[in-house]
């Protein structure tokens, strides 16, 4: 189910999944990588030398899954098709996310990591810096 995260939507487990199972497929427009280029934008995922997966439109439920450096899905990619499978038992209602590559995450997230993870750690910091 889609609905708001802390990174604006985000797409949650509508029930209990198990480690290693199917999630979702990204889905979308197949265009060649110099489209791609022309195109530009966040939702763009390459699958092979040729062929890249245009996921902008909002049919493509999987664009809204979230990156976490701690994710709870990966990404596999089978005969062209882009699967999004558990890498743990994810309970029902918490947050889908993957480890988006680091190209993506250099200049759509510009280093700035919103995860749980990076987060704990930057509040850490910044009790560290009130305290000193």
């Amino acid at each position: 189910m889609r609905k708001r995260s802390r990174y604006g939507l985000g797409l949650f487990a509508g029930e209990p999944i198990k480690k290693g199972e199917f999630i979702i497929e990204y889905v979308g427009e197949r265009i060649s990588h110099e489209e791609a280029d022309r195109r530009g934008g966040r939702y763009l995922f390459e699958i092979n030398r040729k062929i890249t997966i245009d996921g902008k439109a909002r049919s493509n439920t999987a664009r809204y899954i979230n990156h976490s450096c701690v994710p709870n899905s990966e990404i596999e990619i089978k005969k062209e098709r882009i699967l999004v499978v558990a890498l743990k038992p994810i309970p029902k209602g918490e947050e889908l996310t993957y480890d988006y590559d680091t190209e993506y995450f250099n200049e759509y997230l510009k280093g700035k990591c919103h995860c749980p993870k990076c987060t704990r750690k930057k509040e850490k910091l910044l009790q560290k810096s009130k305290k000193a």
